[in-house]
């Protein structure tokens, strides 16, 4: 079947593509819409913004972002992966005034997508595979986390005493003492149901979009509740109160919810501070999500990374002169996307479209949504990034893996993003030079090129790590479509679990593409597990310098 899909003819682009494709790419973009609608409400709250502020990012990512993007099935728009940064940038900014954080944050988000803009004129779109694979699901993982945290009292209508991720995480048994009964019920009844819905095995209730599925039960509720007018109930001889400070609170007129950004500070150290980890994480999660894509496109198509930047860049730009989040291309819709029969750009675009029209024409719906409903939703959200599957993964592909992933969280958590990504890095790297790895074969790219016969040779010596990973990727991309290539690894002494993992897309990949790829000499080296993907090194004590 794979090969089937292979040698299938791709999906026209362009005015062509949207007239060959309008139907499917039209039903896809409809059924993304239906799950994109609640979850950017949820996240722009969550991220200290207000619930417009997550529908225009997706509003500019879908209508102007789609034609200039570099791959044809990502949805871009706001995504939960960049909520601590936005909600922590809000009030570093703001100092205890909201409002002011939030523009400030708006000057934050322009300046980071014009050097996203800038990296993908440079072409830097290939860093991404600098980073180191663990590191990376480290830093997911402690976002899916702070997620939760966050969202936690949100769900239960209680108010929080800690801002502190870890902090939080302890004052939950406390919360769950003081939540309030009918504002956790709409909120725990949506999150069995977010749970609960992939174990039903009947088809036709699969095909429901969960999140869609706990608006049709939350907005009953909040009615049957009466959250739109403020009152007091009694519950087991307490006394609750609830009103429209549970529910979603949008502007009237959609116009009336741009706001312009306030670029006073934006030269600050905080700012520049920010700045940075939007542009760095956000390109980081954007084109990972992008190549993850390109594996379930069914057409084997490849997306142009810095052509794919730089739209989101622009798009952030944009986002952040009206009052918009920043976007990545986020990887649940974009699955959905792929999932829904997609085949081009135009799907991205009809998301869009039907979220314009959404708000302009019904926003009264739109307020009868309860933020306990959303934060159940970003909840599930932060359980699947930082689910006990993944701590269990990680530690069978080797306890060095697991350490970094560890401390990559741990150093999130108690700092920032930008800290714990580094943190991953510099231990993984220290890691390798307690092997024996010299720190000049740490950076350098130790590949022989020779043709031998019909075959071409790159012949690995010493240590093949995630830090010398691009020199080799600059060689094996230059290597033409359709050639038999043998990775020799005979010569090395260490091939860590980034590196096999690239070689293996980049395997699946250039065979999609009618070549053939060996590896050879890996057998003479000691997996650090029994995982297929594990590092391998060589058996005696140290590693040759």
């Amino acid at each position: 079947m794979k090969n089937i899909h292979i040698n299938r003819q791709a999906p026209k682009d362009g005015l062509a593509g949207l007239k060959e494709n309008w139907k499917t790419d039209l039903t896809s973009g409809f059924l993304v819409f239906l799950i994109a609608l609640p979850l950017c409400l949820g996240i722009a709250m969550a991220s200290g913004f207000p619930p417009i502020g997550g529908i225009l990012t997706a509003i500019i990512g879908g209508l102007v972002v789609s034609p200039l993007m570099g791959s044809r099935l990502s949805i871009k728009g706001p995504a939960a992966g960049l909520i601590a940064i936005a909600v922590a940038a809000v009030a570093d900014l703001g100092q205890g005034d909201a409002a002011l954080g939030y523009k400030l944050t708006l000057a934050v988000v322009v300046v980071a997508g014009l050097i996203q803009v800038a990296f993908a004129l440079l072409k830097l779109g290939r860093f991404v595979d600098f980073f180191p694979t663990s590191a990376v699901h480290g830093m997911l993982a402690a976002i899916g986390i702070i997620i939760i945290a966050k969202q936690v009292p949100v769900m239960l209508g209680a108010t929080p005493e800690s801002k502190n991720p870890i902090a939080l995480l302890m004052e939950i048994p406390a919360m769950l003492g003081r939540l309030n009964p009918e504002i956790a019920f709409i909120g725990g009844l949506s999150l069995l149901i977010l749970f609960g819905l992939p174990l039903i095995k009947i088809s036709w209730v699969k095909k429901i979009p969960a999140p869609m599925l706990v608006l049709l039960v939350a907005i009953p509720l909040g009615s049957l509740f009466d959250l739109t007018h403020e009152h007091k109930y009694l519950f087991l001889d307490h006394d609750y109160i609830v009103g429209p400070k549970f529910l979603v609170t949008l502007p009237g007129n959609f116009l009336d919810g741009i706001t312009f950004p306030d670029f006073s500070q934006v030269f600050s150290l905080t700012s520049f501070k920010y700045i940075i980890m939007f542009a760095l994480v956000g390109s980081l999660e954007s084109l990972l999500t992008v190549k993850a894509i390109d594996g379930l496109d069914p057409y084997k198509r490849k997306s142009d990374t810095n052509r794919d930047l730089l739209a989101v860049g622009a798009g952030n730009t944009l986002a952040g002169l009206v009052g918009g989040l920043p976007m990545i291309a986020e990887v649940v819709r974009s699955s959905a996307n792929v999932g829904n029969g997609a085949k081009t750009r135009w799907a991205n675009f009809f998301h869009g479209g039907f979220l314009l029209i959404f708000v302009a024409f019904f926003p009264n719906l739109i307020h009868q949504i309860p933020l306990s409903a959303l934060a159940a939703m970003l909840i599930f959200t932060g359980f699947r990034l930082a689910s006990p599957k993944l701590f269990k993964d990680t530690f069978r592909i080797g306890k060095e893996q697991l350490a970094v992933f560890l401390a990559t969280i741990i150093v999130t958590l108690a700092e920032d993003l930008l800290v714990g990504i580094a943190a991953g890095i510099v231990l993984e790297a220290a890691i390798y030079l307690f092997s024996g790895v010299s720190f000049k074969n740490l950076f350098k790219s130790n590949f022989l090129q020779e043709r031998v016969g019909n075959s071409i040779y790159l012949k690995a010596k010493n240590a093949a790590v995630f830090t010398n990973y691009l020199g080799f990727k600059k060689q094996i991309e230059a290597v033409p479509a359709g050639q038999d290539i043998v990775l020799d690894f005979t010569q090395a002494d260490l091939v860590d679990h980034t590196f096999m993992e690239q070689i293996h897309h980049f395997k699946h990949d250039y065979e999609a593409r009618g070549g053939s790829v060996h590896l050879m000499g890996l057998d003479r080296l000691t997996p650090v597990s029994s995982h297929a993907l594990s590092a391998r090194k060589a058996t005696r004590k140290t590693v040759t310098a």
